[in-house]
C-alpha cells in the first residue's frame, strides 16, 4: 500500500479545491443577457488558472509548457486593472482598479510559479548551479532572495485577502437573517449577482497562498 506524503496530501485537497472552482467558473460562462464581454473575460481567466492549478503539483501538468503559461498569465494579471475603467466615469477608476487588484495578485502568482518551476527544470536538466555561480559577485544569490522577497509577498497579499474575503459577511450573517426576504437570504453572500462569490474568491486566493509556499 502507497502512502502519501503530507506534501502530496496537501496537494491532493488543493486539486479538490481548484477542481471545484474550476466547475463554478464553468457555470458562470453560462450565457446570460446580465454579464458583459468584460466579465466572461473575467471568469474564463478564472476558470482557465483553476484548471492550470488543479494539475499543476502532479508530474504530469508539469510536463505543460512553462514559458506559454508565465506569459499568459502575465498578460491576465495587465487585464484586470486595465479593464477596470471601462465603462466608469474617471473619478471612479481608483476604486474599480484597487477592487480588481486581488484578481490581478493571483493571476500574477501563478505567472511567478511557472516562471520559477521553469527556472527550477532548467538546472535540473543542467545538472544543478555550478559552485562558482554562487560565488560570481553574488548576483545570483541576490536573484533568489529577490525571487522569495516576490513569492512571500504575494503569498502573504493573497492570504490577507483571502482571510478578509472569507470573513466579510460573518458578522451580519445573523441580521442577514432576520431581515432579509427567505429568497434572497441564500444569495446575500459575495457580490451582486453571484451567490458565494466571497467564498469562492477567498478560497482561490487561500488556496493560491499554499501553493505559493509550498515546494515545487
Amino acid at each position: 500500500m502507497t502512502v502519501m506524503s503530507p506534501a502530496d496530501t496537501v496537494f491532493g485537497l488543493l486539486t479538490v479545491l481548484f477542481a471545484a472552482a474550476a466547475g463554478h467558473g464553468l457555470r458562470q460562462l453560462v450565457p446570460s443577457r446580465s454579464v458583459g464581454w468584460t466579465e466572461r473575460v473575467d471568469h474564463l481567466l478564472h476558470t482557465v488558472m483553476a484548471l492550470a492549478m488543479a494539475v499543476m503539483p502532479w508530474s504530469w501538468g508539469r510536463a505543460l509548457p512553462e514559458s506559454p503559461q508565465t506569459l499568459f498569465f502575465s498578460a491576465a494579471a495587465l487585464w484586470f486593472p486595465l479593464t477596470a475603467a471601462v465603462g466608469r466615469p474617471p473619478g471612479s477608476w481608483p476604486g474599480a482598479v484597487a477592487g480588481r487588484l486581488p484578481y490581478a495578485g493571483g493571476m500574477a502568482a501563478m505567472a511567478w510559479m511557472n516562471h520559477s518551476m521553469a527556472g527550477s527544470h532548467h538546472e535540473a536538466l543542467a545538472g544543478g548551479p555550478p559552485a562558482p555561480h554562487h560565488a560570481a559577485g553574488g548576483h545570483a544569490a541576490g536573484g533568489v532572495v529577490l525571487a522569495d522577497t516576490l513569492g512571500g509577498a504575494l503569498a502573504l497579499w493573497l492570504l490577507a485577502y483571502a482571510l478578509w474575503s472569507l470573513t466579510r459577511d460573518m458578522p451580519g450573517l445573523g441580521r442577514a437573517r432576520r431581515t432579509a426576504p427567505a429568497h434572497t437570504a441564500v444569495l446575500a453572500p459575495g457580490p451582486v449577482g453571484h451567490p458565494y462569490g466571497h467564498f469562492w474568491d477567498g478560497s482561490m486566493a487561500l488556496g493560491t497562498a499554499v501553493m505559493l509556499l509550498m515546494p515545487h
